[in-house]
């Protein structure tokens, strides 16, 4: 489990006890994806957070990332049956969108609802699809704070559309005044239910508020930074990011060459200014590609419906161009299979892999091992654990099982313990504590070592 991840289970253990949602402005994000998994969890049989297994989180986000897949499906009217089903398999089979789709995260639950938004507010503007809309914006919102940089990118587009295809004419067929009034009632209904977790903690509501200064301090960075050309790296690599990228450049002219009222138009501005934003902020993580992989898959799957059409007005045999498509289709399908095994399955979490960021190092998994069988040699029945560290995570999700575990930071006083783990910047200033322990070294994630001290044989 990615430390990411492990506090929001932590989370949700939480709330498995009766707790609150508590919404933390300076280092969460919002409450929707507890509020999914929560009732999940609990129909599989969790009761605590002991209870809790990796699976059994990240449900909520595999059913989340199949919800944006069988969206695409609804999104046939207004899209194209052809680009919507290239879109979904570019949703169902690539690397990035499977690998994140694993991750007890935001980010597929925040992809799912921006697919929602532009889906319901790109028809015509009904009460429904207003109050649709409303919702879907609310549950972006609730997924993460920085909704709020995709409703600009996402006005901007309209803008953009507005006056480059429908030349600036009046937007009266498309969104009526009473729908507007509908949909930012549902927006900001649901988006204060959330906040304040059904009404039992309205402190959450105020703590949004204050979330902007924040996200607007971390976005310089906070050891997060990367160069502005990062996405579009991340993206193009392995062997079928590339291609996938061209295609949805060639879907970029053929949306905007035209300048006709097609959606198409939105999505092609909404991802120019996202990704330009994106770009701008130092603040990056391999996650937030999943955001661009949406209008990327639409205009892809725009594209390659585009070239497919081409042989009817080539002089070239149109059985020859068929054949040459298919093969370059069977190509980019095996590239794209390619990807997924190697970066998915093969090596999930080495070093080599630019999805694995942070990520927890596998010899983790060998730490709760190993003091159940240290315990099991020195006869202690429960064993007393005491964490000393300024950043414990994932650490409390791989010591759940034991009850009598403690978290300490630096400079303060556990008391006495059965088993010690310190962070190896740390371990000196308990000498004397630690003198009859041995240590063993445990890789938590890249660069960054724990030492499990247990007692020495008498």
């Amino acid at each position: 489990m990615h430390t990411d991840e492990a506090v929001n289970a932590y989370i949700v253990g939480q709330l498995l006890a009766g707790g609150s949602f508590a919404y933390d402005s300076e280092d969460r994000h919002g409450p929707a994806l507890a509020a999914m998994a929560l009732p999940l969890v609990r129909m599989q049989g969790a009761r605590i957070f002991s209870d809790l297994t990796e699976s059994e989180l990240r449900l909520t986000t595999v059913l989340a990332g199949t919800v944006t897949i069988l969206l695409f499906g609804l999104s046939a009217e207004t899209f194209g049956f052809v680009p919507c089903v290239i879109a979904a398999l570019l949703f169902a089979a690539p690397s990035l969108p499977v690998y994140y789709d694993r991750y007890f995260i935001h980010e597929s639950l925040f992809t799912a609802a921006t697919l929602g938004l532009i889906l319901t507010a790109s028809r015509r503007g009904t009460l429904t699809q207003a109050a649709l809309a409303g919702c879907c914006a609310a549950l972006m919102l609730a997924s993460k704070e920085t909704a709020v940089v995709h409703f600009v990118a996402l006005a901007a587009a309209a803008l953009c559309f507005w006056l480059w295809n429908l030349r600036a004419k009046s937007l009266s067929c498309f969104w009526r005044w009473q729908a507007i009034v509908i949909g930012a009632a549902f927006f900001l209904v649901l988006t204060v239910v959330l906040y304040t977790w059904f009404g039992s903690n309205w402190k959450g509501f105020a703590a949004l508020l204050h979330a902007i200064p924040n996200f607007a301090r971390r976005a310089a960075g906070e050891g997060h930074q990367k160069p502005f050309w990062y996405y579009g790296e991340l993206l193009a690599g392995g062997w079928s990011g590339g291609i996938v990228l061209a295609l949805a450049l060639i879907g970029f002219f053929r949306s905007v060459k035209g300048r006709e009222p097609s959606p198409y138009g939105i999505v092609a501005f909404y991802v120019v200014f996202l990704a330009a934003i994106y770009s701008a902020i130092p603040y990056k993580t391999p996650w937030l590609a999943l955001n661009l992989w949406l209008p990327i898959a639409l205009l892809a799957g725009l594209a390659l419906e585009s070239l497919w059409r081409m042989p009817a007005r080539s002089p070239v045999p149109r059985k020859f161009i068929s054949t040459v498509y298919i093969f370059l289709g069977l190509m980019l399908a095996a590239t794209i299979a390619h990807d997924t095994v190697q970066r998915v399955f093969a090596h999930p979490s080495e070093e080599s892999n630019p999805y694995a960021y942070a990520h927890t190092s596998e010899d983790l998994l060998g730490l709760p091992a190993m003091i159940e069988e240290l315990a099991r040699q020195n006869a202690i029945a429960a064993p007393r654990i005491a964490v000393i560290a300024a950043d414990p995570w994932p650490l409390p999700w791989y010591l759940r099982h034991f009850s009598q575990t403690g978290f300490w930071q630096p400079g303060q006083q556990p008391g006495k313990a059965d088993f010690y783990i310190t962070s190896s910047d740390v371990a000196d200033e308990y000498q004397d504590q630690l003198k009859d322990f041995h240590a063993d070294f445990f890789g938590v994630r890249p660069g960054v070592l724990i030492l499990l001290w247990s007692p020495l044989p008498k």
